[in-house]
């Protein structure tokens, strides 16, 4: 039985990391793979309230979403990651425990991202409404991944 491929998409909130992930899933599948896409969000909702944005936090959403990409690709079904991953512990676990891992890195100005905000979280960081330092780009640079196998301009 074959491997599943993991494309692990990571990029600053806005990026399009998400729309990315689904419409490569739905492209492989109308092709007829057999894909599944893991997105971060959906992973922190899963979780609810007890998921918060600390660093330990942030971590626990990567390692779940390594954990689900990883049995899937144990059974054979290729994968699609979509998922922040801004700090360098999380970029490290997922290079040393996923499998037939490609990344692909997001690249985008965060003026950009902020004229996206599709969920309108820049406006609310603005706004004071939630904290402004969960929003990795905003106060804090969101720091390029080093050696990405695929960097696309969004």
């Amino acid at each position: 039985m074959k491997t599943g491929f993991v494309l692990w998409l990571l990029g600053p909130t806005s990026a399009g990391k998400t729309v990315l992930g689904r419409t490569l899933t739905e492209r492989l599948r109308k092709k007829g793979s057999f894909v599944l896409h893991f997105d971060g969000d959906e992973i922190r909702s899963f979780y609810g309230t007890r998921l918060g944005f600390s660093d330990d936090d942030r971590f626990q959403a990567v390692a779940t979403c390594v954990y689900l990409a990883n049995k899937a690709a144990d059974a054979g079904i290729d994968v699609v990651v979509s998922a922040l991953t801004a700090r360098e512990e999380a970029r490290q676990h997922v290079r040393n425990t996923v499998k037939n891992l490609s990344i692909g890195y997001l690249r985008c100005p965060i003026e950009t991202c902020m004229k996206r905000d599709s969920r309108g979280l820049y406006g609310k960081a603005h706004r004071g409404e939630i904290d402004s330092s969960t929003l990795i780009g905003l106060n804090s640079p969101y720091p390029s991944p080093n050696h990405p196998e695929i960097t696309i301009d969004t």
